[in-house]
């Protein structure tokens, strides 16, 4: 349970503390209750930060133009952790024209349609490995066996990562996503990161594939976005493609299993609405993630942002609003009107939230019809789950049938 200290009736210290299961952060939960937009201070970095928690409120904040992403670039905002992960230049930390830009030819690479045609090989490679695990018998590590190889599989055959190098990239990925490592070690990572991805970008370019990355090359070698540019969309979207996914969809199938009633409502016709409300009830990540800068003052609630104040939101927070959500601490796969944003919202809305929503709907189905009397091998006290790190996930999810 995270432990909130006041050093006054302002700002409030927030130290993210690494919380088991599904567990809310309280933290969250006062501040939407009693202060939706409030003063906080993070770990590391310099001064205070507001947070905006209330749905409306999140929405108004990611949705307005005078709340910039690029000027954050340089500055030391109060931060969760030591580094900023994302790279400069990155999809992240732009503001328009030069996100719309991003955005564009990121919206061409994951189009609707060619997601599904991805969803062919995704659920191909489920089966493969599920039928893999199955051969020793129960019990499995269905983190370390499904979740995170078909994650690490998907985006890494999207990316023309060969095969050989993605135990380098995983190595790479615990440190950057990582609340417990120190700048220098992320520093180190990002050099090689940035150095492996420009010497990939030029093997493409000389023999490109049917990939996303070879489409960026090509779009580089057009003149439409920067080498920079090019090496933080492929870290970005490698990362959190292994990273994010992973957990978050072993998160999914855990919340089923810890809520057997749930999870006996949940058939063919009614796993894409289920899938909704576990991004809505899931708390995916520990904090919040990158933060804004008023350009000018902006009243968002009952407070004025004054230009140049640093400012978060909480989606997490947002998924759990009482206005919005009835019972919003519930898991109800069952929901009616769910308008959540565990996408995030406006202008940096996930570009990949397609790609996100096939492979959870994938996951979740195949591990239903492969295993339907699946069951935690241990009790949930027992369960052990990451810590200091960005995203929220078990080490391991046990699993019997």
């Amino acid at each position: 349970m995270s432990r909130v200290q006041s050093t006054s009736d302002r700002v409030h210290l927030w130290p993210v503390d690494d919380l088991d299961g599904l567990a809310f952060d309280p933290f969250l939960t006062r501040l939407l209750d009693e202060k939706p937009v409030a003063r906080i201070r993070l770990r590391f970095g310099e001064g205070d930060a507001w947070l905006v928690t209330r749905h409306e409120d999140v929405r108004a904040v990611a949705s307005h133009s005078g709340f910039s992403r690029a000027a954050t670039v340089d500055r030391p905002v109060t931060s969760m952790t030591p580094h900023v992960v994302g790279l400069p230049g990155g999809i992240g930390r732009t503001d328009p024209p030069d996100h719309t830009r991003l955005r564009r030819l990121l919206s061409q690479s994951f189009t609707p349609r060619r997601v599904e045609a991805i969803r062919l090989r995704t659920e191909r490679i489920a089966d493969e490995l599920l039928q893999r695990m199955a051969v020793p018998g129960p019990p499995a590590d269905l983190a370390g066996s499904f979740t995170g190889p078909l994650s690490t599989q998907v985006i890494s055959e999207l990316m023309g990562v060969p095969r050989p190098d993605w135990a380098r990239v995983h190595s790479w990925r615990q440190i950057l996503l990582s609340s417990n490592h120190s700048r220098a070690e992320a520093d180190a990572v990002k050099a090689e990161l940035r150095q492996y991805f420009a010497e990939l970008a030029e093997r493409l370019d000389a023999a490109p594939g049917d990939d996303v990355f070879s489409g960026l090359v090509a779009a580089r070698a057009a003149g439409e976005l920067s080498q920079a540019e090019l090496i933080s969309l492929a870290v970005i979207l490698q990362l959190n493609g292994m990273d994010a996914v992973r957990n978050n969809s072993s998160n999914m199938i855990y919340a089923l299993l810890a809520h057997p009633e749930q999870r006996a409502l949940v058939d063919d016709g009614s796993l894409n609405h289920a899938v909704e409300e576990l991004f809505r009830y899931v708390p995916h990540r520990n904090g919040v993630g990158l933060p804004r800068i008023a350009t000018e003052d902006i009243r968002i609630g009952d407070v004025t942002i004054g230009g140049g104040e640093a400012v978060y939101v909480s989606y997490l927070a947002a998924n759990r609003d009482p206005g919005i959500f009835a019972d919003p601490h519930r898991l109800d796969v069952e929901r009616g009107d769910n308008p959540h944003i565990a996408f995030g919202h406006g202008t940096h809305f996930c570009a990949g939230a397609a790609l996100a929503r096939m492979e959870a709907q994938v996951m979740i189905s195949a591990v239903l019809r492969h295993f339907p009397r699946l069951r935690l091998a241990c009790r949930p006290e027992e369960m052990r789950w990451r810590r200091g790190t960005i995203n929220r996930g078990p080490e391991s999810l046990p699993v019997a049938w």
